[in-house]
């Protein structure tokens, strides 16, 4: 166990083994009400770090890095049942009979699958930037993932094999035992969880009934009428559009825990 400490949140490692695929989680601390951050797509736990910082110490945030990715090991099951899965374990890991879940992308669309399926154990939701609906064309946009490198001998060359990827992820890359270097995910099977993840979830997102917040970029990736339908189909649904991209909660940090914090307060 160690801790790491990050815009004045200081968050301790931890980890759960679910068969034995060790499960990597930074917790936040504090006696708050529980909050269980979950990123997307080719991220990790310690995005939220402002976030805990904003939200503290009213909230008590948990940030699980999601399988195959950060310290997470890697899985051959990138299963919609698979992450829901370790959502449970996680939860039953830290006792935690009911929390809020948060999350963003990959892990919003982890978040209300999770609560569709075990409404009892959620009190409120908040999805950043997470359709009902996606790919629905069978487009994939993670087809410049398929020609990265996952390791290299040194940093150096493997900051090079990435290419015009490496501005993105140089500042996350592991060093491994042997000296050698690699991502905090690998390129293929997150292309491959991309292609699950994709689906017509509008069941799902409608199942419960429970707070939930819609955090979407003015140039994010759900179409406007699908934002202004998940209002309307889903009772008990807020919506707020921030200026930024689909990385809302990093491209406008401050906006972002101003809109989590105001909906958290009506709970």
């Amino acid at each position: 166990m160690t801790s790491t400490t990050a815009n004045e949140a200081t968050a301790t490692r931890s980890e759960l083994v679910i068969d034995g695929r060790r499960l990597s989680y930074l917790d936040f601390g504090g006696t708050g009400r529980p909050l269980v951050a979950l990123h997307g797509h080719l991220s990790e736990g310690a995005t939220f770090a402002a976030l805990a910082a904003a939200l503290g110490p009213e909230w008590r945030v948990i940030a699980p890095d999601q399988r195959g990715q950060g310290e997470s090991d890697r899985t051959d099951d990138y299963s919609r049942e698979g992450y829901l899965g370790d959502v449970e374990a996680l939860l039953d890991h830290l006792g935690l009979p009911q929390a809020v879940l948060l999350g963003h992308s990959l892990g919003a669309v982890n978040a209300y699958q999770f609560a569709a399926r075990h409404p009892e154990r959620v009190t409120a939701l908040v999805n950043a930037e997470a359709p009902a609906a996606l790919g629905l064309d069978g487009s994939n946009p993670f087809g410049f993932l398929l020609n990265l490198p996952y390791d290299a001998p040194t940093r150096d060359a493997l900051v090079t094999g990435l290419g015009p990827a490496a501005p993105y992820f140089a500042d996350r890359l592991r060093e491994n035992a042997d000296g050698s270097w690699r991502l905090p995910f690998h390129p293929q099977e997150m292309y491959r969880s991309e292609d699950l993840v994709h689906g017509d979830h509008w069941a799902d997102w409608t199942a419960t009934t429970c707070p939930a917040l819609l955090v979407h970029g003015s140039r994010g990736v759900i179409p406007a009428e699908q934002v202004r339908a998940m209002v309307e189909r889903r009772p008990g649904t807020t919506a707020v559009e921030l200026d930024a991209d689909h990385l809302v909660y990093t491209a406008a940090p401050e906006a972002f825990a101003e809109a989590v914090r105001s909906f958290l307060a009506t709970l």
